[in-house]
């Protein structure tokens, strides 16, 4: 499809009429070395399209205002694949140009130039003028017609870029939703943990303290009990007197008892 639109890109060398001899010449040479390179169907000679823009060059060195060698060279450039020089040349003629089919043939090539810079908007307007100027040019239409169908697929392709970028997002969000929500389920999880095993630990300390305050305790005890059994050697003979002078009390009221209890059997026997 590009092929085709390359050499129908271009028209067939005009005819020039000249006045100077060297000007004459130096056309004539450049219309030739360019009609052989296009001629050559198998390769792109940028040689011969090159050393055509020279001779073209050279006559308007002697005519710098002529449209049809100005033209010429813009044929030669667009060949040599430099479309950005070819469109500002191209561009300059279509304004310039005098006759409508010469404007036509002016915004058809600006639009050539466009279209192999992927300039779809500044071809398709291009070759709308062209279309103007000369309605019944069927390479003009065909060309115009490929850039409308490029511009749509270019605007699908950016349509579906589009939704594949809405989509990521989209994905990165839910993504990032889900990954957010599992980081604080997790980190919900870990606090938890970490809270009972600060409750354990602090009832594993508090048991620890409650036993060891017991075994304060029970050793406290231990250390007390012999103190209260153990006694003095002083105390226990104090203790023994009391206890000995307890049972002389005892002893001597058991005999007083004795001696009434006798007297009084005694008495009643007199009677």
């Amino acid at each position: 499809m590009m092929k085709r639109i390359y050499f129908i890109a271009l028209l067939t060398a005009i005819s020039l009429s000249v006045f100077a001899q060297n000007e004459r010449k130096f056309i004539r040479n450049g219309n030739k070395l360019f009609m052989e390179a296009v001629q050559d169907t198998s390769k792109i000679d940028s040689v011969k399209f090159s050393n055509a823009e020279t001779e073209y060059r050279k006559a308007l060195n002697e005519r710098p205002n002529d449209l049809k060698w100005n033209y010429n060279l813009a044929d030669a450039m667009y060949k040599q694949q430099r479309f950005e020089d070819a469109e500002g040349k191209f561009s300059e003629l279509a304004e310039k140009m005098e006759e409508p089919v010469e404007r036509a043939f002016a915004n058809h090539n600006l639009g050539n130039t466009q279209l192999m810079q992927n300039k779809l908007d500044e071809s398709i307007e291009s070759y709308k003028k062209a279309l103007r100027e000369n309605p019944s040019d069927l390479e003009t239409k065909y060309n115009l017609a490929y850039a409308q169908m490029l511009k749509k697929q270019q605007e699908q392709q950016q349509q579906q870029n589009q939704q594949n970028q809405d989509q990521n997002k989209d994905q990165n969000k839910d993504q990032q939703d889900q990954n957010k929500d599992q980081n604080k389920d997790q980190n919900k999880d870990q606090q938890d943990q970490n809270k009972d095993q600060q409750d354990q630990n602090k009832n594993q300390d508090q048991n620890k303290q409650d036993q060891n305050k017991d075994q304060q305790n029970k050793d406290q005890q231990q250390q007390q009990q012999p103190q209260q059994n153990k006694i003095s050697r002083q105390d226990a003979e104090q203790l023994l007197q009391a206890l000995q002078n307890d049972e002389r009390k005892i002893q001597d009221k058991v005999k007083k008892e004795k001696a009434a209890l006798a007297k009084k059997v005694q008495t009643e026997k007199e009677w």
